[in-house]
């Protein structure tokens, strides 16, 4: 019984990864029912409130469901929560996210500081942009998004933005995630 095979094995078991949540996943709104389940579960654990480094585009589309646009450059420095989450939390998230189903794709993100940030043994986040990772509007829908939105976004999904949220079971059955939004891409901007 070699130590070194001891070691892979518990790496494995302990991996995480840090997800920046932007939306409908934070604290207060309809969806953090499933964090506060991985928290209670040990599958995730709040790590603080942070900015992206650079500006993104921060969208609502149908039924005031948000959407970051990879778009660096354009947009605000969006306020955020971080998690750590464990393999297990992951693939929870990569369900309600759909990512197999192109709703959004979970890609890098760099973040800042904000002050509000957890204490954290490592310090690394605080000194320099952490590549985290974050659920992005797909590629396929994303530029038509944008100008559905006529190249207006914010700094965060609040209250305010979250105003008119339809949860997932009180949208019409018939029509999928992305059927709405060709339906709110092809609509009149107000």
């Amino acid at each position: 019984m070699g130590h070194e095979t001891m070691t892979p094995a518990k790496q494995t078991t302990t991996t995480t990864t840090l997800v920046f949540t932007y939306g409908t996943l934070k604290t207060g709104f309809s969806n953090h029912v499933l964090m506060q389940d991985l928290i209670r579960s040990g599958d995730a654990s709040f790590k603080g409130v942070y900015k992206t480094f650079d500006k993104y585009p921060l969208v609502c589309g149908p039924y005031r469901v948000p959407f970051l646009l990879n778009k660096p450059g354009s947009g605000h420095h969006v306020t955020g929560e971080l998690y750590a989450v464990s393999p297990r939390g992951l693939s929870r998230l990569d369900e309600l996210e759909g990512i197999s189903r192109g709703h959004y794709v979970r890609q890098p993100i760099r973040l800042s500081a904000t002050g509000e940030e957890e204490e954290d043994e490592g310090g690394d986040l605080e000194t320099e942009p952490s590549l985290v990772e974050a659920y992005y509007a797909h590629k396929s829908y994303e530029e038509e998004l944008w100008r559905r939105n006529r190249g207006r976004s914010f700094g965060a999904y609040t209250e305010n933005e979250a105003r008119g949220y339809v949860k997932r079971k009180d949208r019409p059955q018939h029509l999928s995630f992305l059927d709405h939004i060709r339906i709110f891409v092809s609509s009149p901007s107000d």
